[in-house]
């Protein structure tokens, strides 16, 4: 796929989730209604809205490429899949059931196990990211289109987002490599966005969550010029059995560059 056809799937398809956005809170300001699923994880009557106006648009602009999302089986006992769709129609969404402002929704275009696109809208903290080429990653801000590979830090301490204040010795180890002065806790793929709009440095986590989690935080990160890999140092591919993730290292342009 070449970069123009990038371009045009990728620009289709951000007002589809910013009217996504919009539903998911206005469905959360009626009231939402949580069931717990077989993971033990809970899903809302907001997550499976949002999932079917993503997957009805994603499947009208490219009708012949496979969708995989967290709230449907279609395409999971797939094990051979090369190009395909990962949609998590909302990350985080027990930050969405109690009122909160990080959760997102999600969808990467996989090509040959790769993200070459990716979209992430955090509607309650009203930011929209989007990428789909080398130095095409970008944020919508008021109408405007601006460009994170040119974002940089106002200091050069080094900072950390993770998913929990409690660190494991192994994250630790390599907050201590890189020499990170403070972390974060935050949720959902909005960690993926403040790392590629250089606001924070550095996210590292365990094997935890699955590829869906990632994918477009992935686009993201490699189009602003920042890096991703697991502990060994491998490159993060998807399609893995189960789409389970490998451990993972997400690095913005400065640290990845330093």
């Amino acid at each position: 796929m070449n970069i123009e056809e990038a371009k045009k799937i990728t620009k289709s398809l951000i007002d589809t989730f910013l009217s996504a956005g919009d539903l998911s809170l206005s469905i959360r300001e009626k009231g939402l209604k949580k069931e717990i699923k077989s993971d033990n994880t809970p899903v809302t009557n907001g997550d499976i809205e949002v999932n079917k106006v993503l997957i009805k648009k994603i499947k009208e602009i490219t009708p012949n490429i496979p969708v995989v999302s967290e709230e449907n089986s279609e395409n999971k006992e797939n094990q051979s899949l090369k190009d395909f769709w990962l949609i998590d129609p909302i990350d985080g969404t027990r930050d969405y059931l109690n009122n909160r402002d990080e959760f997102t929704l999600n969808a990467s275009l996989i090509i040959n196990n790769k993200p070459l696109i990716g979209l992430i809208n955090a509607p309650a903290k009203k930011r929209m990211f989007y990428a789909y080429a080398k130095s095409h990653s970008y944020e919508l801000i008021n109408g405007q289109e601006i460009s994170l590979s040119s974002n940089l830090k106002s200091n050069n301490e080094i900072t950390a987002v993770s998913y929990s204040n409690d660190l494991k010795p192994e994250i630790l180890e390599i907050h201590k490599k890189y020499k990170v002065s403070s972390h974060q806790k935050m949720k959902s793929s909005l960690k993926f966005c403040v790392i590629a709009a250089g606001e924070f440095d550095l996210y590292v986590a365990e094997p935890r969550a699955c590829e869906w989690d990632i994918a477009a935080g992935h686009a993201l990160i490699i189009h602003s010029g920042g890096s991703i890999t697991d502990f060994a140092n491998n490159e993060i591919i998807y399609g893995k059995k189960d789409f389970k993730n490998t451990s993972i290292i997400v690095k913005n342009k400065n640290l990845n560059n330093g």
